[in-house]
C-alpha cells in the first residue's frame, strides 16, 4: 500500500477542472513575498491606531486619565469606553464582550483605551502615558475557583438564552448527551478503564498579525479593509457599535496571513473604525506579535474525565465522560464548542450506552473560541487514550480493537442521529496501518558518523543514539462539517458571464474569506467545470454580495462551492435559453438534446458542437446571484443531547512513529502518516496540503504548543514566538497521505470537508507513540521533556 500522490499541476486533458491539481493563483506571490497582506495597506492621509491593554486579569477601573496622552504632539484622538457612540458590547454568540473595558477588566490584555496619532511610535508613547487606577480583584482560573461558594461572578447581569440552563452563572454553556443505561452496561463490562486528561491552551499562531485600514466616507459611513474569516459576522457586530446602519459599513477582505479560527471574533475592527470616525481620517492598525497573543481567542484548555467499559469480546458497552472547557473571560463561540465536544465525545465508535456532560466556564484566563477542530480535538485526545488502555486490558491490538467498534454508514451517533453517508473508519485504520514503516535507526550512516538531523535533539548534538527508543501509535477521529445545531448555514454567489475580446469570461463574486485554504482556486475550478470556460475572474470578497458564512468548520468548499455551482447552473440555463432563441430554429438538437457547455462551446452530450459560446452570448451579459443551503440541522435537546445536530461528518486516521531520548526527554517525530476520506478531492494537491497542515498543528499540540497562564494571577507568561513554540520545517516529519474518495450524495460533487479532521487524530497518535516508546501514561498535552525522562 502506498500513499496517494496527486498528479502534477497542469496535467490532464482540460487543466483547471474539478478533480485536478491546480496551482493556486496566490501561491507564487506568497512564497516570493509579493502578496499584499492587510499589514501592507496604506493610505496617504492615514493615522496609526494603537491599544492600551490591561496589565491585570481582574480589576475594577477606578479612573482613567488621558490628559497626558492627548497633550502628546501628533496625537489626534484618545478614546475610552465613555466615548463610544452607541453599543458598547459585541459577541459572536453572546453580546458580552466590551468594545473597551467598561469599568472592569476581566483578562490580562483586555483593551482599555485607544490612541490615534500621526506615527505608530507616537501612538504607542501616548498610550503609555494614559494613567489608569486599577483596584485588583481575586481571579477565577479553573473549575474550583469558578464554582466555589462565594466565587466572583464574572458576568452578573447575563441575560442570554443559555443562562436558564446552567447551574452557575460562571458556566457559559452546558450540554449533556445521554442514551441507553450506563449503570446496567457497566455491570456487564469485563474491562473498565477510567482516566483524567488535560489539554493545554493552544494558539492559532497565524503568521500575519491582526491588521486593517478604516477609511471614513463622505456619506458618514466607513470602508474597512480587514483580514478576517467572516465579513458579514463582523458587519453584524460592528454596525451597532458604530451607531451606523449596515449599508454604511462596507467591508472588503484584505490579504489574510492565516486564521485557523483566530479571526472569527472581532479584534481591532471596531477600534480602527471608531478612531477613523472620530478623527475623520483613515486609521491603520497593525498588532505586533506580543499584542496579537492578547488580541484573539485561543483553543479552549480542557480537563476531561472518561470511563469506558467493554465485554470479553472487545465490544464497547458504555462511555461516561465529563469535559470541562475553559472559555476565558468572554463567551466567543464557547456554546458551539461545547456542543461539538459533547456530541463527538465518544469518537467514531458504536456505543449504545452513553452519559456525557460538557461545559465551558467563564474565567479570568484569556478568552477562548474557535480553533481548528473546535471542541473535537480535546475529546479525541482523551477517548483515543482510553481506547488504547482498553485494548491493553483486553490483550488486543489497538487497531483491531478500534476496528471492532468502528462506526460505518447507517450507525447512530450518541445524539440519535443516523450517519447516512460513508463512514469508513475501519478502512482508514487498515490503510494507515498498511503503509510501510520508516526504517529503524535512520541516523546511522555508512561512514559511522550519525546524521544528527535524524536524532532527537537534532543539530544540538545531545545524543548519538544512546538512550533513544522508538514507538508507534495510532488514532482516529470524527469531526462535524459545517455549522450545526439549527444554525441557518448558507452561502451566496454571483456569477457573471459575458464575451470579452471575442472570448467568454466568467466573473465570480462571493464574500468567502480566502485565509490560505485555497477557496479561490476551487471556486474557479467549479466555474470552469460547470460553464466550460477557461477565463475566470474572482472579484474581491466584500459585503456588497450576500454572506458566505465563515471560513471555518471545513464548510467553505461545501457551502460556497455549492452556491457557486448553483449560480453556474442558473447561468447555464440562461445561456441555453438564449441559444434556443437564436439558433433553435436552425438546428433541432437545440430543442431535443442534452446540451453541455465545454471548451467555450455549446455541444450535445454526444459531442456535436452546436455553437461557440461567444456567439450565443453576443453582446448579452448574464449576471445571476444564488443562495445555497445544506440540509437543515436542529438544536440538541438541552437535557438529553438528542437531535439531528450536524449535517456531515469527516474522518481521519493517523499512525505516528516517534523516537525519544529517554535521558533528556527530547522527541523526534519520524513520520506521521494519515489516511482520510475526503468524499471528492476537488483539488488533490490542495487537499493533501490541508491534511499535512492540520497534521502539523496536531503535532504542535502534542509536544510543544501551549500558552502558559499563571494559575495565581491569570497572566500570560509567553506571548511571543520566542517562548511559544510552533513546529518548524526541522520539526515536521514526513507526512504520507492516503486519500479515500467515498462520495457523500448529499454534498456538492460528493465532497467532504477535509481541513479539520487531521488536526484531531494527529495529536493522540503522537502521544500514543510516546507511550509505546516510554511506557509512561502521558495524560496531558503538550508532552514536555520532563514528562518523558527516566529520572
Amino acid at each position: 500500500m502506498t500513499p496517494t500522490t496527486p498528479s502534477p499541476p497542469g496535467t490532464g486533458q482540460r487543466p483547471g477542472r474539478i478533480g485536478e491539481s491546480v496551482l493556486r493563483p496566490d501561491g507564487t506571490l506568497k512564497v516570493t513575498g509579493e502578496f499584499a497582506y492587510a499589514s501592507d495597506l496604506w493610505h496617504e492621509d492615514m493615522l496609526w491606531g494603537t491599544t492600551l491593554r490591561s496589565p491585570h486579569a481582574h480589576a475594577v477601573i477606578r479612573s482613567v486619565d488621558v490628559s497626558a496622552a492627548l497633550a502628546t504632539p501628533g496625537v489626534r484622538a484618545v478614546l475610552t469606553c465613555a466615548d463610544l457612540p452607541a453599543a458598547t458590547r459585541y459577541g459572536l454568540e453572546l453580546r458580552d464582550t466590551p468594545v473597551l473595558a467598561d469599568g472592569v477588566v476581566r483578562y490580562h490584555g483586555e483593551p482599555v483605551a485607544l490612541v490615534a496619532a500621526d506615527h505608530p511610535e507616537t501612538a504607542r508613547r501616548a498610550a503609555a502615558r494614559i494613567r489608569v487606577d486599577y483596584g485588583q480583584r481575586p481571579v477565577v482560573t479553573d473549575e474550583r475557583t469558578a464554582l466555589a461558594p462565594g466565587a466572583p461572578v464574572l458576568h452578573p447581569h447575563r441575560t442570554d438564552a443559555h443562562a436558564p440552563h446552567v447551574p452557575h452563572p460562571n458556566i457559559v454553556h452546558r450540554q449533556p448527551v445521554r442514551t441507553g443505561d450506563v449503570a446496567a452496561a457497566r455491570a456487564r463490562a469485563h474491562v473498565v478503564v477510567s482516566g483524567d486528561y488535560e489539554v493545554g491552551m493552544q494558539d492559532q499562531a497565524f503568521l500575519g498579525p491582526e491588521s486593517g485600514l478604516a477609511v471614513p466616507a463622505e456619506d458618514g459611513g466607513i470602508d474597512l479593509y480587514i483580514a478576517t474569516q467572516w465579513l458579514h459576522a463582523d458587519l453584524r457586530q460592528l454596525a451597532p457599535v458604530l451607531g451606523l446602519p449596515e449599508e454604511k459599513v462596507r467591508m472588503t477582505l484584505s490579504g489574510v496571513g492565516g486564521a485557523f479560527g483566530g479571526r472569527e471574533d472581532l479584534s481591532m475592527q471596531a477600534h480602527a473604525c471608531l478612531l477613523a470616525l472620530r478623527t475623520g481620517r483613515p486609521v491603520k492598525m497593525v498588532y505586533n506579535r506580543f499584542e496579537s497573543f492578547f488580541g484573539h481567542v485561543h483553543r479552549h484548555p480542557a480537563r476531561l474525565h472518561y470511563e469506558h467499559g467493554a465485554d470479553r469480546d472487545g465490544q464497547l458497552l458504555f462511555v461516561r465522560a465529563r469535559i470541562v472547557l475553559d472559555g476565558g473571560a468572554y463567551a466567543s463561540s464557547s456554546p458551539a464548542v461545547v456542543g461539538n465536544a459533547a456530541s463527538l465525545a465518544v469518537g467514531p465508535y458504536v456505543v449504545d450506552n452513553v452519559d456525557v456532560e460538557a461545559l465551558a466556564l467563564y474565567t479570568n484566563n484569556p478568552p477562548c473560541g474557535a480553533m481548528r477542530g473546535f471542541g473535537a480535538v480535546q475529546a479525541c485526545f482523551a477517548y483515543e487514550a482510553q481506547m488504547d488502555r482498553l485494548a491493553a486490558g483486553l490483550g488486543l491490538d489497538p487497531v483491531e480493537f478500534r476496528q471492532r467498534n468502528a462506526m460505518s454508514q447507517g450507525a447512530r451517533m450518541p445524539t440519535g442521529q443516523r450517519v447516512d453517508a460513508p463512514a469508513p473508519v475501519a478502512e482508514l485504520l487498515r490503510r494507515v496501518k498498511a503503509l510501510p514503516l520508516p526504517p529503524e535507526r535512520q541516523w546511522e550512516s555508512a561512514g559511522g558518523t550519525p546524521d544528527l538531523r535524524a536524532l532527537p535533539g537534532g543539530l544540538s548534538n545531545t545524543t548519538h543514539g544512546e538512550g533513544v527508543v522508538r514507538g508507534v501509535g495510532y488514532a482516529v477521529g470524527i469531526k462535524n462539517v459545517g455549522f450545526s445545531e439549527g444554525f441557518d448555514d448558507y452561502s451566496t454567489a454571483r456569477v457573471r458571464l459575458e464575451t470579452v475580446a471575442g472570448e467568454p469570461v466568467a466573473t465570480v463574486h462571493t464574500a468567502a474569506a480566502e485565509v490560505g485554504q485555497g477557496g479561490i482556486t476551487v471556486q474557479a475550478q467549479i466555474v470552469r467545470t460547470e460553464l466550460g470556460v477557461d477565463q475566470v475572474v474572482l472579484r474581491p470578497a466584500d459585503t456588497r454580495v450576500g454572506s458566505a458564512g465563515s471560513t471555518s468548520a471545513s464548510r467553505q468548499t461545501y457551502v460556497t462551492g455549492g452556491a457557486v455551482r448553483h449560480a453556474c447552473e442558473a447561468v447555464r440555463e440562461a445561456v441555453l435559453h438564449l441559444g434556443r432563441e437564436r439558433f433553435g430554429p436552425y438546428h433541432p438538437a437545440w430543442a431535443t438534446a442534452e446540451l453541455l457547455l465545454e471548451g467555450g462551446k455549446v455541444a450535445t452530450d454526444g459531442g456535436e458542437v452546436l455553437a461557440d459560446l461567444a456567439d450565443v452570448l453576443g453582446d448579452d451579459v448574464i449576471d445571476l446571484e444564488r443562495v445555497w443551503r445544506h440540509r437543515p440541522t436542529e438544536p440538541f435537546d438541552r437535557h438529553t443531547g438528542q437531535g439531528q445536530g450536524h449535517v456531515q461528518y469527516s474522518f481521519a486516521a493517523h499512525r505516528a512513529v516517534v523516537e525519544v531520548d529517554t535521558e533528556l526527554g527530547l522527541v523526534k517525530v519520524v513520520e506521521l502518516a494519515c489516511a482520510q476520506d475526503v468524499g471528492k478531492a476537488m483539488n488533490p494537491l490542495s487537499v493533501v496540503g490541508q491534511i499535512q497542515g492540520g497534521t502539523t498543528q496536531g503535532l504542535g499540540l502534542a509536544v510543544m504548543e501551549e500558552i502558559v497562564v499563571d494559575p495565581a494571577t491569570a497572566k500570560v507568561h509567553n506571548p511571543s514566538f520566542t517562548d511559544y513554540l510552533i513546529p518548524t520545517i526541522l520539526d515536521t516529519p514526513a507526512i504520507p497521505v492516503d486519500l479515500l474518495e467515498l462520495a457523500d450524495i448529499h454534498a456538492p460533487y460528493g465532497l467532504r470537508g477535509a481541513g479539520e479532521a487531521p488536526t484531531l487524530s494527529s495529536t493522540p497518535a503522537v502521544v500514543a507513540a510516546l507511550r509505546a516508546a516510554t511506557g509512561l501514561p502521558l495524560a496531558r498535552v503538550p508532552v514536555r521533556p520532563e514528562h518523558l525522562t527516566d529520572t
